[in-house]
Order: C-alpha cells, then sequence, then structure tokens
C-alpha cells in the first residue's frame, strides 16, 4: 500500500513542476518550438485575423437583421397610410366632408361626356 500512495505525490510533483517550467517559460526555449516559430507566429495571426473576421461578420448579420425589421415596419406603415388615402378618396367621404364644410355643392346626376375620341 504504500507504493501507491507514494505513485499520486510524484505526479504532483510532476505536474507542479511542469506548470512552473510552462510559465517560467522554458517551454519557448524547446527544440520544437524554436524550429517551427515562424508557423507558430503565422497560425496566431491567422486565427487572430479569422477572429476578427468572425466579429464582423456577426455585427453586418445584426445589422442585416435590424435593417429587415425596419424595412418590414415602414412596408406596414406605407399599406396603412395607402388605405386610408384610398378611403379617404371614396365619394362618399368626399360628400361627407362637402356637407361637414357646409359647401353647396351636389354631385351630378349624369355620367359625364367624353368630348374628344
Amino acid at each position: 500500500m504504500m507504493e501507491n500512495e507514494q505513485q499520486p505525490i510524484k505526479k504532483k510533483k510532476k505536474r507542479s513542476f511542469f506548470l512552473f517550467f510552462l510559465l517560467s517559460g522554458g517551454i519557448l526555449k524547446e527544440d520544437f518550438i524554436v524550429k517551427h516559430t515562424r508557423m507558430i507566429i503565422l497560425i496566431v495571426v491567422l486565427l487572430v485575423f479569422f477572429i476578427g473576421n468572425r466579429y464582423t461578420c456577426l455585427l453586418k448579420l445584426r445589422q442585416i437583421d435590424q435593417l429587415q425589421k425596419e424595412l418590414q415596419e415602414i412596408k406596414y406603415e406605407s399599406i396603412h397610410v395607402s388605405g386610408q388615402l384610398i378611403e379617404s378618396n371614396r365619394m362618399s367621404q368626399i360628400e361627407q366632408l362637402v356637407k361637414s364644410q357646409g359647401l353647396k355643392l351636389e354631385s351630378t346626376k349624369s355620367p359625364p361626356y367624353i368630348l374628344y375620341k
């Protein structure tokens, strides 16, 4: 049982040593890192570029959604105003408006004549 208890202690020492090695910058002196420094820098630059590109795309998608909602609201408002205009141009509405203003106008009883063909 003493052997089982000693193994976790060694693992903890290895983990703490690796963490110290990583934080102290010793990992940057490794042969793999030194040999592939340019590739690592290129990968980091590409990652920054892709993250920035994704962020810009998300902002533009939000803006597109906002503009589509605004367009839909303007279409509804246009339909509403158009309906009100059509309703106010009806003959019965015009006759009521003339009567309410007190004007002495009457609608014709005969249809209009076509003078030129």
